[in-house]
């Protein structure tokens, strides 16, 4: 597996064939856009949106998209915040983990989640926090079972949605 920084164009674009297979592995993943909003209609996830997410994403200098590759094509993205937003908050924060939704249950999210964690691990960071929505039961079962333990609820930054907070020491 291996996990690289998105590079994007002398334009500042996404290379379009790395944003058709982008494009593809958030499509797979429906059910998820469906219950975070993060798309007007998650039957219908365009290039141009996907493009737009990440452009936003990449607006704050602390945040890296990264690609995780295995068997030969891209199977997930991650966001990493080398900081957040909060002032008071030290820890650096997992933004999102998406795996393509063929290549869920096969260790990929373990994987990418642990490549994640040693990035900011030997950059001398001591802990990682990340939210889930509260309606995503599936996916506060997946990051405890990884040693991430809750540290409180709040609602989201950007939308308001009721989140619960993690944090696992490195």
């Amino acid at each position: 597996m291996r996990l690289d920084p998105l590079l994007l164009t002398a334009d500042h674009d996404i290379p379009d064939p790395l944003l058709t297979e982008l494009t593809a592995l958030y499509a797979s993943n429906r059910d998820f856009h469906a219950l975070s909003g993060e798309f007007p209609d998650p039957d219908d996830i365009r290039p141009e949106q996907v493009a737009g997410a990440l452009a936003e994403e990449l607006a704050n200098p602390d945040t890296e998209v990264l690609l995780a590759r295995g068997a030969g094509r891209l199977v997930g993205v991650a966001i990493a915040l080398a900081r957040h937003p909060d002032p008071a908050d030290p820890d650096p924060w997992l933004g999102l983990l998406l795996i393509d939704a063929g290549e869920q249950r096969k260790g990929y999210g373990r994987e990418v989640a642990g490549l994640v964690e040693e990035r900011f691990r030997v950059r001398g960071r001591a802990a990682l926090r990340l939210a889930v929505l509260d309606d995503n039961p599936r996916a506060l079962t997946f990051w405890q079972a990884l040693g991430y333990e809750v540290i409180g609820h709040r609602k989201d930054r950007q939308r308001g949605r009721p989140c619960t907070v993690l944090r696992k020491q490195l």
